[in-house]
């Protein structure tokens, strides 16, 4: 039996605000840990760390929202979707903001080598430039400037983000591997479920009538 959905019982008004929080929380946390000076020894690769793996939090969230909407038949989740995709932009820039300015001091030369001789920063860069567009058009107004299908299609380089995400933490590691590999099979399994539910889709659209031919042949009744 399904669940039922309860998109019309819920006020997003009053739930939004908390989750907007929440999701400020690993921020909070951070900025209380370097106020307290707990970021260990390194803390610019904490901080790198800690922003990097937020960002692929956030990243798999918004991945997760349409399985979970379709699973649960709870269509109220994807009222927040666009707020854990900007999420994941937002901490993806206070990413690269610490390797630009706390790592590197602004030295655009040394970044320029390290992307073409350092295949995980090629593919953090990747990750971030592809996450750009997706934050540029997440609003209703770009929604309907591109159209639907248009908008639909550019947003799924979400999913050549979160790869290039997690190839990037693959490479970054040197020693336990496992908090990177379990980012990958997440996004594995989500990006499989969406090419699951794509073949799914294109079975069943031939054998759909259009709706002008029903309503045709309704009328020759």
């Amino acid at each position: 039996m399904p669940l039922m959905d309860l998109s019309r019982h819920i006020e997003m008004k009053w739930i939004k605000p908390p989750v907007f929080a929440l999701c400020l929380a690993p921020l909070a946390q951070l900025t209380w840990t370097a106020l307290h000076n707990g970021l260990g020894a390194n803390p610019v690769e904490s901080i790198t760390h800690a922003t990097g793996t937020w960002t692929l939090v956030f990243l798999c969230v918004t991945l997760s929202i349409t399985p979970l909407r379709r699973l649960l038949h709870q269509n109220w989740f994807v009222r927040f979707r666009r707020m854990f995709g900007l999420f994941a932009f937002f901490f993806g820039c206070l990413h690269l903001a610490t390797y630009v300015w706390l790592d590197k001091t602004f030295d655009f030369s040394e970044m320029t080598k390290d992307v073409y001789k350092r295949p995980f920063i090629t593919a953090g860069f990747m990750a971030f430039l592809l996450m750009v567009p997706l934050a540029v058009t997440s609003t209703s107004g770009m929604i309907r400037r591109l159209g639907g299908k248009r908008w639909q299609m550019l947003h799924r380089l979400v999913y050549v983000s979160a790869i290039a995400g997690a190839i990037h933490y693959y490479w970054l590691v040197k020693s336990d591997e496992t908090l990177p590999l379990r980012f990958a099979a997440i996004v594995g399994t989500l990006l499989l479920y969406r090419l699951l539910l794509l073949g799914f889709r294109g079975r069943i659209q031939p054998n759909r009538v259009p709706g002008s031919v029903v309503r045709v042949s309704q009328s020759v009744r």
